[in-house]
């Protein structure tokens, strides 16, 4: 009789495992946690990725020079060198014109603070008459003044020589890292193909190519806008014969660079030394009218010619990515937010799985049926004047 067979060698059907499927709930905490540290390790290294991300921004500007240098027979290094000079340069030139100016002001600040403590006396007066203010007296307001400085001093004194000391380290750097970038640009293009299949770095390629164009376009588009402004503002300064005017008017157009509010600091200045100076309200709404035109041309004309749609990031994005790049790293933040938003639309759109957060950060017209339409136009008022014109 054979034995019973035994089935304990016997092949064996096991049941698929099943796939644990991870709730969005789960999903979304790890995203939520993800951002935060990602947040915090940005500001915990400010002081290392800010001069590399203006180095950047600075390469990307100075690469077509670059490459054109390079195809008129120049090596590599030597046409990165020559382009740092040509930086260098301006830089200099640029300093040494706003650099007059500032010390001319500062020869000024004596007799504007003899006005001004006049001002502040005729002010008490007015209040004591009108509302029984008690008035301070300027000696009291000179030792209140002194014994706040003194208390203070250590603290400005130890701020100053941390500031100083991290601008001349930033100012070392940055020319060294935009060598770099340059230097080992093919380099570091051949890294980011690594990361990618063969069949999807054609994609890779288009995007890189597309964050350059969006880079420049913004970097070229808003130099371009500074000088046109500072001219602008320097003529209407001029005409009302305010002091000072080229430096307020350079002044206020490199506060342009902070997208909405740098317009207002560049314009408070001159405003108040105006009516301080002369003591006439109607002088200083003058200047706050030279100002405020200038803005609407740069809004509605200066700024839709020169830079187009290239940088199509609506207003409610731009004026988020201002605030968070504000809490995030101070006035730098603020300057980088609109450019590392434009960078950042690219990338989403280049992706099916992000496109909807590019389509949220884009302009209204890249939701219409032919958003092609309205690329270089102007915006409201300035489509109001070529009605007025004539010219629609």
């Amino acid at each position: 009789m054979l034995p019973h067979s035994n089935n304990f060698n016997a092949p064996r059907h096991t049941a698929p495992s099943a796939e644990v499927k991870q709730s969005s709930v789960v999903h979304y905490t790890f995203v939520l946690i993800g951002l935060s540290l990602l947040v915090f390790v940005l500001h915990k290294l400010d002081g290392i990725i800010l001069p590399i991300a203006f180095s950047a921004l600075l390469a990307v500007l100075l690469l077509p020079v670059c490459r054109r240098l390079e195809v008129w027979g120049l090596s590599r290094v030597l046409a990165i060198v020559v382009c740092l000079l040509l930086v260098v340069t301006l830089l200099i030139g640029l300093f040494y014109v706003f650099g007059t100016q500032l010390m001319q002001f500062r020869n000024e600040i004596p007799l504007f603070q003899q006005k001004l403590a006049q001002y502040f006396d005729q002010l008490q007066q007015m209040l004591s008459s009108r509302f029984g203010f008690q008035p301070i007296s300027k000696d009291q307001v000179i030792d209140q003044s002194l014994e706040t400085l003194k208390n203070r001093a250590g603290g400005w004194l130890g701020t100053t020589l941390d500031t100083t000391t991290s601008v001349l380290s930033v100012v070392t750097l940055i020319p060294i890292y935009i060598f770099c970038l340059l230097y080992y640009r093919d380099h570091m293009r051949q890294f980011l193909f690594r990361f990618v299949t063969p069949d999807k770095r054609t994609s890779v390629l288009n995007t890189m190519d597309s964050i350059q164009t969006v880079v420049q376009a913004y970097i070229s588009g808003l130099l371009t806008v500074i000088v046109i402004v500072a001219v602008l503002n320097a003529i209407g300064l001029l005409i009302l014969g305010v002091k000072f005017a080229i430096f307020f008017a350079i002044f206020a157009s490199v506060l342009a660079v902070i997208p909405f509010i740098g317009i207002f600091i560049g314009a408070a200045l001159p405003t108040l030394i105006t009516l301080v100076e002369t003591g006439s309200p109607l002088k200083a709404l003058g200047v706050i009218g030279v100002f405020a035109f200038v803005q609407f041309l740069e809004g509605n004309f200066i700024t839709p010619t020169i830079t187009g749609s290239k940088v199509s990031i609506n207003p409610m994005a731009a004026i988020i990515a201002l605030i968070l790049g504000g809490e995030l790293w101070g006035t730098p933040g603020m300057i980088l937010s609109i450019p590392l938003t434009a960078v950042l639309k690219v990338i989403f759109d280049a992706s099916k799985s992000t496109e909807p957060w590019g389509f949220l950060l884009g302009d209204v017209a890249d939701g219409e049926d032919n958003p092609d339409k309205h690329k270089g136009q102007p915006g409201f008022f300035g489509r109001m004047w070529q009605q007025l014109s004539g010219k629609s």
